[in-house]
């Protein structure tokens, strides 16, 4: 089994940045593509950012093109977030995924395991 850990969210102004963590442990964490998604209240769970393990492939969602980037650090079993220039509509719970297929995957089913999420509330 593979555990995920998200860590920094918080509530910031519009415009501010915030960096997500998300470490992984438990079985080992070789060829595993990761995502980051968000789901707001009341709405469906919604892509953000994928990356392959080894090869450094990254996917965005067109809402975040350009402000967020993601990347890892495989010797910390670690992958990131960086959000700049939030948004309102950045608010959300966001999550860490990882697929053992190494996919850098853009939907839900996609991955295999989850963590528990980091909230992330941006104020206008």
């Amino acid at each position: 089994q593979v555990q995920l850990v998200e860590s920094g969210g918080g509530l910031v102004q519009a415009g501010a940045s915030l960096r997500l963590s998300c470490a992984a442990s438990g079985r080992t964490f070789s060829r595993y593509g990761m995502g980051w998604f968000r789901q707001a209240p009341g709405k469906e769970r919604e892509f953000v950012a994928a990356i392959s393990w080894y090869g450094g492939t990254t996917y965005y969602a067109d809402s975040v093109k350009g402000r967020f980037t993601i990347s890892k650090d495989s010797a910390k079993n670690t992958v990131y977030l960086q959000m700049n220039s939030l948004k309102a509509e950045d608010t959300a719970v966001y999550y860490c995924a990882a697929n053992m297929l190494n996919v850098v995957g853009q939907t839900p089913n996609e991955y295999d395991y989850w963590g528990q999420g980091t909230q992330v509330t941006v104020s206008s």
